[in-house]
């Protein structure tokens, strides 16, 4: 019986010894299993790490063939650039070079010019400060054997703008006589003065209701200092004040026969006699007998047509100086038809002029 007992003994130490190989083979089975199942999850992941890589590595050499393409296109348009600065600055050199040399060709005409002697036909008889030889007015002559200067010296004279027209209007004569447009009127029968030839006849007349005339009424020589420096003197006397009647002046320059005939006004006449209530043409303005304390642009233009029309002034030439004023639009265009039908001139001079 012991001996079987050994046999059942080895056998079941067998077994055991069978079954604990057994099991063991089955864990190295079940590891062996498990790193090839890793190791292909991590080769699949490889795979598309590597995927991307390429990916990213193809993008990137785009990118970098975009970029040196780019490059390559500013580099380009930084050369055209550089040129073209290049021949621009050699222009502006040029052009700059050119302009010095026409600076000092100006300034060498202007030291020529400078140095030229303008012989004067005749020496102004009177002198004023603020007039010289430098103030003059491109086209007027003062010309003529016989020459009138006829001076506007209503109330519109004082002053350009309306407004202070009327202020002055209420003003004492003193400051009538310091109206801007009255000192201006006066310089400028000084400039007509100065310049009239020696061997002409001068006189001159205001006009405003009525009409008067300067130098004790009649005319001086061209060349009569003392006579001129009277005209100026009673022309500072005179208060510009009233209103404006073209007629009465044109009626007593008419009478005095001159040649030539400067006139010095601001604009078309305001006023007429009481003749004109019988014309037809004037029936509608009532200004022109009393009947109103203002008068229409188109009154003043019947008005005017109608005073150089109805005194006769037979072969004079008429040249005038139009000051400016507020609210007379028509003026100018009536005094070029009536200049130069008599082959006169009508100029309007800047504000600085005389």
């Amino acid at each position: 019986m012991r001996p079987r007992r050994k046999a059942e003994g080895f056998s079941l130490a067998f077994l055991d010894i069978m079954s604990c190989g057994l099991g063991a083979i089955i864990l190295v089975f079940m590891l062996v299993k498990h790193n090839v199942d890793d190791s292909q999850l991590e080769d699949a992941l490889l795979a598309a790490d590597l995927q991307n890589l390429q990916t990213q590595e193809e993008a990137l050499r785009a990118q970098i063939a975009a970029t040196r393409s780019e490059a390559a296109a500013t580099s380009d348009r930084i050369t055209q650039t550089s040129r073209a600065l290049d021949q621009s600055e050699q222009a502006l050199a040029r052009v700059q070079s050119e302009a010095a040399r026409n600076e000092q060709r100006k300034t060498a005409l202007e030291e020529s010019i400078k140095k030229t002697e303008i012989p004067k036909e005749q020496p102004d008889v009177i002198q004023e400060r603020q007039i010289g030889e430098e103030d003059y007015l491109i086209g007027l002559k003062v010309e003529g054997r016989r020459i009138a200067i006829l001076v506007d010296s209503s109330a519109s004279m004082t002053d350009e703008i309306l407004i202070d027209i009327i202020r002055r209007k209420n003003a004492s004569a003193a400051e009538k006589k310091a109206g801007p447009k009255w000192l201006r009127t006066r310089r400028i029968v000084t400039w007509l003065l100065a310049r009239a030839p020696a061997n002409s006849d001068i006189t001159v007349v205001g006009f405003r209701g009525t009409s008067v005339q300067l130098g004790g009424g009649t005319w001086v020589a061209g060349s009569d200092g003392a006579a001129l420096e009277r005209i100026r003197a009673e022309l500072a006397d005179l208060v510009p004040e009233g209103p404006t009647n073209l007629e009465a002046g044109l009626k007593a320059v008419a009478a005095l026969r001159p040649t030539d005939l400067y006139v010095i006004t601001d604009g078309l006449p305001t006023k007429g006699d009481s003749s004109f209530r019988s014309l037809n043409p004037f029936a509608g303005c009532s200004a022109l007998w009393g009947g109103s304390s203002t008068i229409s642009g188109e009154c003043r233009v019947r008005l005017f047509r109608h005073s150089v029309g109805e005194v006769a002034l037979p072969g004079v030439t008429v040249n005038v100086i139009l000051l400016p004023i507020e609210g007379d639009p028509q003026a100018s265009s009536e005094f070029w038809l009536w200049t130069s039908f008599t082959r006169g001139l009508l100029i309007s001079p800047a504000e600085s002029w005389p």
